[in-house]
């Protein structure tokens, strides 16, 4: 199958070279101007009598294709360092806009719009701004193939005002924090500019109709001429950091006073150097990497694998949509303690480069298996590295390859190689393939303590899925093989010694009246069946879902499984109900409620059980400044013999924004575990209890430029033990972004 896999990716890329490049969308030409504009959301100065003029005359959601229900303006031009963009978003009831002051990237419930820029002409990335009425930012990258995401953070300037008929929006962005084509003379950048209009529904307005039986969005963007001359600058950037950090621990616990397990204070420098305007440069020595807010609380009871937790630092974030690939072969947490890396990213022509080298002061491994995962850490060195290269093929496929290496000490090595290829067909289909290998070799000490081989190990992984997509219906196929010798050591892969295969039919009906019962409805039919690698069967599961949206934002999301599940040897019912409710009964109030109830096997003692999950949540905007986040999970699991566990774990986070540049953060998060030992095999306390605190302000005037000064704490207790304080930090941290 391996060695197959391998003559089939050959031959997509074969077929990739003679896709036929799509019909060109309207191309607009934009302005020069001398000078630079003054980012107040005021527009008084003179260049925005010349710029570009462009109307958002389309809804496209949930409408499609209509007239829009406010009219929207975006003005375009740019300068010899910055492009730059203003919207006139009108509004007959200004005081229905919704606009809070938030910190970056929290504006997704305000009024906003958004500027939408493939830079490179390929219809493969995009760079997308978005700005709500106050002047709120937020940014991401978007790629073709569902990668990027809101992690990737810039710098540039925005300014939002409310005003008698509706709210201005002004953004200026550098060109260095942009990626583009070197070139002396004129570029073609395809670009949308979209609207976010959230009333009863939430409606959405761009600048051209939406061919919803193309799943090229790109593709049928417009275009806009000009940036001769576009110049970063030098296109450097220099980020110090200075952070401080004091921990105390209570030893021995509960009854010892706190003594000082960590007093130190750090300097840390990150640079970036842009060497074309397509390609960076960045490198990082004693960087701080520190964590500044909690992770979401999640249950860890009687689970089979472990918990995937996204990644904040941001050296890992610069270009990281240039590393993914269908399978999760790199996950940038695995790297905890870095002293030093380098890192370069960047599109030359058609072909798209990454690389990265970390030092890694500890060492974390992951085990997986067929039926479950283990980890552990080893305070000793790693170096981690990375070359991924892609090659743009045709309009919108692209061929790709992937090495990763990870050295250790007393022999440990991981080493991964392999290719992938996306290949789009026709507007509605898409074939995506990747095929890895790795070589393995653990410590002696560790391959005995964890059950792994002694002398080297060698795997491989597939994946390949197909997908034919029109406005109305999909059919899609996805088989996935990842052999028990396959390790990811810089990676996120918690099962190994599986095949999966997964196909199904969806349908949807849509509809363009906004009052009415429904905007959207999706069922979807599938099955889905795991195997070890001796093709026993470890799950098989016919589903169905469905999927709603309507009148005040409501969404359900149901989906249902009736199969069964083989544990150990065991074959066990796998019959299950997930559903998910949330609407908004006012502009300032969602609500949310998830139930998960069905089958569960017991891990622990291999045994049928039945479990319940009842997860409700509720988030308040109090105001342009107050945010409370709420959210509960009840859980119970109870076996042929009785109730094993019940859970409860709340989260609470409260955030005050004083403006746009200072807000000041409470996370409090507690969990109560409540065992019946008597329905255990083996010893165990009846109850764990755990409370953490999290207090941080922040002063942030961009990502780079930022003060943190924070405070968090843990409380542990059981049965025998009252909820006792268990440690206790306080931090500081300081960053500039100084750009020359």
């Amino acid at each position: 199958m391996f060695q197959k896999t391998i003559a089939l990716t050959a031959l997509f890329f074969c077929l990739g070279v003679v896709v036929s490049a799509a019909a060109a969308s309207d191309l607009h030409q934009i302005p020069k101007i001398e000078g630079r504009i003054n980012v107040d959301a005021v527009l008084d100065e003179a260049a925005w009598q010349d710029a570009l003029v462009l109307e958002l005359d389309v809804e496209v959601q949930p409408g499609e294709n209509i007239d829009p229900p406010v009219r929207t303006e975006v003005l375009l031009c740019y300068g010899e360092n910055h492009f730059y963009a203003a919207f006139r978003a009108f509004d007959t009831d200004p005081s229905a806009i919704r606009a809070r002051y938030s910190d970056r990237d929290r504006l997704w419930d305000d009024d906003w719009v958004a500027l939408v820029l493939d830079t490179f002409d390929d219809a493969r990335r995009s760079f997308d701004f978005f700005v709500n009425p106050l002047g709120i930012q937020a940014d991401m990258i978007e790629t073709t193939s569902g990668g990027g995401g809101p992690q990737w953070d810039a710098i540039w300037d925005s300014a939002g005002r409310i005003i008698d008929d509706g709210y201005i929006v002004e953004m200026a962005i550098p060109f260095s924090s942009l990626r583009f084509q070197s070139s002396k003379g004129d570029q073609i950048w395809r670009i949308d500019a979209v609207r976010s209009y959230p009333r009863n529904v939430t409606h959405k307005m761009g600048l051209f109709p939406r061919d919803r039986s193309n799943n090229c969005y790109l593709c049928q963007a417009d275009r806009i001429q000009g940036f001769a001359g576009a110049d970063p600058g030098l296109n450097m950037e220099f980020a110090p950091t200075v952070s401080a950090i004091r921990s105390e621990e209570r030893t021995p616990f509960p009854d010892g006073p706190f003594e000082e397990v960590n007093s130190s204070i750090e300097a840390g420098l990150t640079a970036r150097w842009g060497i074309t305007p397509n390609l960076n440069l960045s490198a990082t020595i004693n960087p701080d990497f520190s964590q500044i807010e909690a992770d979401a609380a999640q249950l860890d009871i009687n689970t089979q694998f472990s918990l995937f937790y996204p990644e904040r630092r941001p050296f890992f974030l610069e270009g990281f949509d240039y590393f993914q690939t269908p399978i999760n072969a790199i996950y940038t947490r695995t790297l905890a303690d870095p002293a030093w890396g380098v890192k370069a990213a960047g599109k030359v022509r058609r072909s798209a480069i990454g690389f990265f080298s970390v030092r890694d002061d500890m060492t974390n491994l992951l085990f997986p298996g067929p039926e479950g995962s283990t980890a552990t850490s080893l305070e000793t060195a790693s170096t981690g590295t990375v070359l991924r290269y892609r090659y743009d093929v045709g309009e919108s496929s692209t061929v790709g390859g992937l090495i990763t290496n990870r050295e250790g000490a007393d022999g440990y090595h991981n080493r991964l190689y392999g290719g992938d290829v996306e290949l789009r067909l026709t507007p509605t289909d898409t074939v995506r393939l990747q095929v890895l290998g790795s070589e393995t070799q653990y410590p002696l000490d560790i391959a005995q303590n964890h059950d792994q081989p002694e002398d080297e190990f060698s795997g491989h992984a597939i994946e390949f899925f197909y997908i034919h997509q029109t406005r109305t219906f999909e059919v899609y196929g996805n088989y996935k093989e990842i052999s028990p010798g396959f390790r990811a050591d810089l990676g996120f892969v918690p099962q190994a010694g599986f095949a999966f295969y997964d196909t199904g039919y969806l349908y949807t009906w849509q509809q363009d009246d906004p009052d009415h019962w429904y905007n959207m409805i999706k069922v979807w039919l599938g099955y889905e069946r795991t195997e070890d690698a001796d093709g026993n069967m470890l799950r098989s599961a016919p589903g169905t879902f469905l999927m709603y949206n309507g009148p005040l934002q409501t969404s359900i999301y149901t989906v249902m499984y009736v199969g069964k599940q083989t544990y150990l040897g065991e074959e066990y019912d796998d019959r299950t109900i997930d559903f998910n409710f949330g609407f908004n009964p006012a502009a300032d109030v969602r609500f949310g409620l998830r139930v998960l109830a069905g089958d569960r096997v017991d891990y622990a003692h291999a045994r049928p059980g039945d479990r319940l999950r009842v997860a409700p949540s509720v988030e308040w905007f109090a105001g342009r400044h107050l945010n409370l986040d709420f959210s509960h999970i009840y859980e119970k699991f109870d076996a042929d013999v009785g109730r094993l566990y019940t859970a409860n774990l709340s989260e609470l986070r409260t955030v005050y924004q004083f403006n746009r540049r200072a807000f000041v953060r409470l996370i409090l998060q507690y969990a109560d575990y409540q065992y019946e030992v008597e329905n255990y095999s083996t010893p165990r306390d009846p109850e764990f209890k755990h409370f953490l605190t999290q207090l941080l302000f922040t002063y942030k005037v961009n990502p780079q430029t930022a003060l943190y000064l924070g405070y968090s704490d843990n409380h542990r207790g059981d049965s025998q033990i009252d909820l006792t304080q268990l440690n206790r930090t306080a931090f500081f941290k300081i960053g500039y972004a100084w750009v020359p």
